[in-house]
């Protein structure tokens, strides 16, 4: 990537204090944005100011400097973010080897062993996450033409962020993407309890000997099985009829399946009333009077947008609220078309690839406008995040796995679902015993795919078609000749047109 060009804009005259050609290269500063400090406090501009070095703000700051524009990068942990090294990539290494072992397992005539060795597992998982260590990360952001900046970041004014005794003053634009974190539920006794969330869990360098996890979502389900195959006995605690409760019935149906299989106990219908830890143990009490005993807990019951300490408030913005955005990333409540937010930190589509796909947008945008040029205001552009709305992809990376995309079932009376078992020559061939269903939405007015969900094992590669076909609202007739390859599981796309009639 071409380094940014400078781009100096006016700074209030200020009387210097410090050796500024010394806190010029102390900082890494390019001479073209002003600066000066009073009284130990350091002035510097930007055009552009992004809050969060996770993939969302990376991908933010990363277009708006191939835009042509001065960004400074702040971060207060680490940069790479939560999914780099507390969620999307070590608690997928914790998986994989489970997953394998039992895909194995399923395929006649192949040597496996009875179970996991939880040493290399951890080792792979560690290096996956760098070992939390973020200095290449950082490196990457300096090379891309960016300035990182460390700190706690608050919006003190207009186009104004400070950072430590850094004041940082935007030309063009303010973009949070500070994320997420875990939304913990107000239980007696639970901070005294000591619980894991979801750091603990995807980063912890021993097997518990025994687990109670709290809550039936994504994360719940996806740690409660990977511990589970690396040795733990495990309760799974749910309020519903079954897992994840926000896909298909039969999805989580077959999820509960899976985690039983593993040995998991499935507590549904109930909630935990209270918690403690005594002697090493916590004890949750459950709602309908039974009690779980485990060495560790963890809490998974959701999460919330980074917004308490960012200085909302001097906008006129509630704290711990989402930062409600347009499509092209504009914060709405805020005048002046300075402030932008992408990822978690909007509620709009809380997904790592979601994010990053809104913060391409959001620097597009910024750069688009900054240099003066028209950003039009319609659908399918790359200045506007539109596929948040009908088109969200998401992976459970259980055994079975769950993909989904769009709608989960008809929400609408022109709305058809054709639902099938996963059943052709190449399932048969992928596993001994395949099980597995797909489910598919049909607006039948259009005669267009608007959802798929797909629960079995390795289905996570096929979500992506489903994910084209609705996106480039295929129609029907015409996808019918996107002819399968057999023998593969891709197969079922054929069998569930003819299901719909075609």
């Amino acid at each position: 990537m071409t380094p940014p060009r400078g781009r100096s804009s006016p700074v209030p005259p200020l009387t210097c204090r410090g050796p500024c050609d010394t806190t010029v290269q102390r900082l890494k500063l390019r001479p073209a944005a002003p600066w000066c400090a009073v009284e130990g406090v350091t002035q510097e501009s930007f055009d552009v100011i992004v809050i969060g070095g996770g993939p969302v703000g990376e991908n933010a700051a990363a277009r708006a400097a191939r835009g042509g524009l001065r960004v400074a990068l702040v971060e207060h942990e680490r940069y790479g973010g939560e999914c780099s090294y507390w969620a999307c990539m070590p608690s997928k290494a914790l998986l994989r080897p489970g997953n394998a072992l039992a895909a194995a397992r399923r395929v006649p005539g192949v040597p496996v062993g009875e179970r996991l060795d939880p040493g290399p597992i951890f080792k792979t998982r560690d290096s996956v996450a760098a070992h939390w260590d973020d200095g290449g990360q950082e490196r990457w952001v300096r090379d891309t033409g960016m300035t990182p900046v460390r700190g706690f970041a608050r919006i003190t004014g207009k186009r104004e962020v400070t950072v430590g005794e850094r004041v940082l003053r935007a030309e063009h634009a303010v973009v949070v993407c500070s994320g997420s974190v875990p939304r913990m539920p107000p239980l007696p006794g639970l901070a005294d309890a000591r619980p894991w969330t979801s750091r603990e869990a995807t980063s912890a360098g021993a097997v518990p000997g025994r687990l109670a996890v709290l809550g039936g979502g994504v994360v719940g389900v996806e740690m409660a099985q990977a511990w589970a195959r690396l040795g733990a006995k495990v309760d799974l605690i749910i309020r519903g009829e079954r897992p994840l409760p926000g896909f298909a019935a039969f999805a989580g149906d077959a999820v509960a399946d899976g985690l039983r299989a593993d040995g998991v106990t499935v507590h549904q219908r109930t909630e935990a009333t209270s918690v403690s830890r005594t002697d090493g143990e916590v004890r949750v009490e459950l709602t309908d009077g039974r009690q779980v005993v485990a060495d560790e807990l963890l809490v998974a019951t959701g999460r919330r947008p980074a917004t308490d300490d960012l200085g909302l408030d001097t906008l006129g913005l509630t704290p711990g609220d989402p930062l409600e955005v347009d499509d092209s990333g504009l914060v709405k409540a805020v005048p002046g078309g300075w402030l932008y937010a992408a990822g978690d930190v909007t509620g709009r589509a809380p997904l790592t690839h979601q994010g990053k796909y809104a913060g391409r947008v959001v620097g597009d945008v910024i750069a688009a406008r900054a240099a003066g040029t028209d950003v039009p205001e319609r659908p399918w552009t790359r200045f506007a995040a539109t596929a948040d709305h009908s088109a969200v992809p998401q992976v459970v990376f259980t055994d079975p796995e769950v993909a989904s995309v769009g709608l989960t079932g008809a929400r609408e009376p022109v709305h058809r679902e054709v639902e099938i078992d996963l059943a052709v020559a190449g399932s048969t061939l992928h596993a001994d015993g395949y099980r597995g269903r797909v489910r598919i939405v049909v607006d039948t007015e259009r005669e267009v795919l608007v959802g798929a969900t797909f629960v079995g094992q390795d289905v996570a590669e096929m979500v992506h078609a489903a994910t084209i076909a609705i996106v480039g609202e295929v129609p029907l007739e015409r996808l019918w000749h996107a002819v399968p390859v057999f023998p593969s599981m891709n197969e079922v796309w054929l069998r569930l047109l003819e299901e719909y009639g075609l």
